[in-house]
Parts: C-alpha cells; structure tokens; sequence
C-alpha cells in the first residue's frame, strides 16, 4: 500500500504530541490506508477509521490495515462528508478529528465542514489536525471556516520534528508542499 506524505506528516504531528493520546476519542476521516488512525490507535486512542460509505472499496482498506497492525478494537464506518447518515448520527463526541490530505477537490470543502461543524456540535472543543498539499493558491478554506463558525491555526512542520525536505516537499507532483493545521470551532478558545 502506498501512503501519502500528507499521511506521513500528520502521523509525525501524532507521533510528536502521542503522550495527548491515550484515552482521547479519535476519528479519521478520509482515512484511506489510515497510517495517521492507526498510529493514534497505538499510542493509545480510541479511535474510529472512516470513509466514504459510497466507496466500499475504501473501507476495505480501513478493515486490512486494522487486520494488519492486529487493531481488532478499531471501528470502521462508512461518513460520507455533508451527509447525515445513521453512522454519524451514531458517533460519540470526538476529541480529534484527523484528515490527511482530504481538501483536495474544492467542491468537497464545503461538505468536509459542514460534517466538522455537526461534530463540534457535540463538543465544541474538538480539534481537526489536518495536513493537504498545496495544490493552487486559488483554493482556500478562509471564507468557508468563517461560515462555519470556525478558525485554523497553521502549524510549521519543523514545529513537530517534520523534516520539510525529506517529506514535505518530496516526490509530490509539480513540488507542491505539505502544509498542517489545525481547525477549531471559534468560540472554543
């Protein structure tokens, strides 16, 4: 299986801040291979491994990579962003949200946080580490975050040990760059 480097970094931000992890509810979404879910289920998170539930396939994968790191406890559901479905309806209030590389079509923003904004519903003080490639300087959260009622914070990839030549900026079509942030409702600060 081929692993992202936007799943790369965002399992070295876990890897660097896994003492917060034990104990805390973790959802990922657009998990794919999920490296980053997998590594919070390792240092000891609860964790829940979503994917489109239109894209069966996908969730097979989410199943293998549990079965492969003998994860039997990890839970995974079919979320498919801006939809409500019985799977959503169903989660538990989540501490992190963890989204690697899901902000790359800009048609999908909007329903990527339209599900944030229904699971900060249940607790507000839920935190989305997300990592994506920058793709054009075009594209941009900020109008889409301020109608959600929700800010970011960037966070510099030397911040957590990332090593920007070797990851960030490696082997990516058009050397494009990886970038991290976190997303947060804006009244939890």
């Amino acid at each position: 299986m081929y692993v992202w480097p936007c799943a790369v970094v965002l399992a070295q931000y876990l890897w660097f801040h896994r003492r917060r992890l034990p104990g805390k509810a973790v959802l990922e979404i657009g998990a794919g291979v999920s490296l980053p879910g997998i590594l919070a289920a390792k240092c000891g998170a609860e964790v829940i491994l979503s994917d489109s539930s239109e894209l069966p396939h996908c969730l097979e994968i989410c199943h293998q990579s549990c079965q492969m790191n003998n994860l039997p406890w990890v839970h995974v559901i079919g979320l498919t962003w801006g939809h409500i479905s019985q799977d959503l309806l169903a989660l538990p209030p989540q501490d992190i949200i963890l989204a690697s590389d899901v902000f790359f079509e800009p048609e999908d923003f909007e329903d990527i946080l339209s599900t944030v904004y229904f699971l900060m519903q249940r607790n507000p003080k839920v935190q989305v580490w997300s990592t994506y490639q920058v793709r054009s300087a075009d594209w941009s959260l900020e109008a889409l975050l301020y109608k959600w009622d929700m800010k970011c914070v960037h966070i510099p990839l030397e911040s957590f040990d990332a090593d920007k030549d070797d990851i960030a900026e490696s082997a990516l079509p058009g050397r494009h760059t990886v970038e991290m942030l976190v997303i947060f409702a804006k009244d939890s600060l």
